[in-house]
């Protein structure tokens, strides 16, 4: 058993519908609709009646669904007990920041923001994008770091949370260099020749990006997916050892590039899209408890113009 699947279940007892409810926990249907299954395998019955539109639940859902709702009440407010023993956290920055942001940019940004700040304790969530999303909306965290693109904007209503651009970053092809110094792997490849494909799992945020890029290269790419994990640092890291050509954000590489580990795989241009990095908070009229040294971080960026 799982909380999130007791949350997704709520979460579709509310919208009647698994394409709103997926939408809304920040996951695709496909994996919100496996969610489901699992908790109905744990139940050892059926939950909802999938017969019917808009989705019902079944007698046994209906009972579930009271004790669902217990559950889920007592657990935050357990939570919020536990955490108001945290009076000595309150000067420290909790950050929800995903995989990819974590082991590359935020290092590096963190440590520029020192040098014209006073200094201020931080804490690091590591997570996967969907989670990290949660982090922020269900008040766990003071700060989201993450990657941002038009085509899959984050589900954060504005009039909720405030938000920062950062910057931006462009997700290109990779590959490990030949003894001359070029890509073992390069785009668009050749048909009798496909090229090995390190992809991104399935829902991962990146893979989703990554796909836009695939289907607006107008061109074929000759690609042979061997190899999926949901983490960039894992792909790259099967990349430097030449098992195949893998997108990554271009500041994950940056050390990688400038020792020869890796190079571009494409045309300088081509096959790349180009991504916003943006910084969340929930607004401080509506937050119960705001650290100090959060909002003065946040303030600090605005008045830096978030550079």
């Amino acid at each position: 058993m799982e909380t999130k699947w007791l949350e997704d279940f709520v979460s579709l007892a509310e919208t009647r519908s698994f394409s709103r409810s997926a939408q809304a926990r920040h996951v695709t249907q496909p994996a919100f609709s496996r969610r489901i299954q699992a908790l109905e395998a744990w139940a050892g019955m059926d939950l909802v009646d999938r017969s019917s539109y808009p989705t019902r639940l079944t007698p046994a859902g209906e009972t579930l669904l009271a004790q669902a709702q217990e559950i889920l009440s007592q657990l935050q407010a357990t939570r919020n007990m536990l955490r108001s023993h945290q009076g000595a956290g309150q000067d420290m920055i909790e950050f929800a920041v995903p995989h990819s942001l974590a082991f590359s940019f935020f290092p590096h940004w963190l440590m520029e923001l020192r040098k014209h700040m006073e200094p201020f304790k931080s804490r690091l969530n590591a997570l996967n994008v969907h989670d990290a999303v949660l982090q922020l909306s269900e008040g766990h965290c003071d700060l989201l770091l993450a990657y941002h693109h038009e085509s899959q904007p984050l589900q954060l209503d504005p009039g909720r949370f405030d938000m920062l651009s950062l910057g931006h970053d462009t997700l290109a092809a990779f590959a490990r260099p030949d003894p001359d110094g070029q890509a073992l792997f390069r785009l668009p490849g050749h048909k009798g020749q496909k090229i090995p494909f390190l992809a991104y799992a399935e829902g991962a945020y990146l893979g989703r990006l990554v796909e836009i890029v695939l289907k607006d290269a107008g061109v074929p790419l000759y690609l042979d997916p061997s190899y999926e994990t949901d983490m960039a640092e894992g792909l790259k890291a099967m990349a430097l050892e030449g098992h195949g050509l893998a997108f990554l954000p271009a500041s994950s590489v940056k050390r990688e590039l400038r020792a020869r580990r890796l190079v571009p795989a494409a045309p300088a241009g081509e096959f790349e899209l180009q991504i916003a990095l943006r910084l969340y908070r929930e607004k401080p009229e509506l937050r119960k408890r705001n650290k100090p040294a959060a909002m003065a971080l946040w303030d600090a960026l605005v008045a830096q113009g978030a550079a």
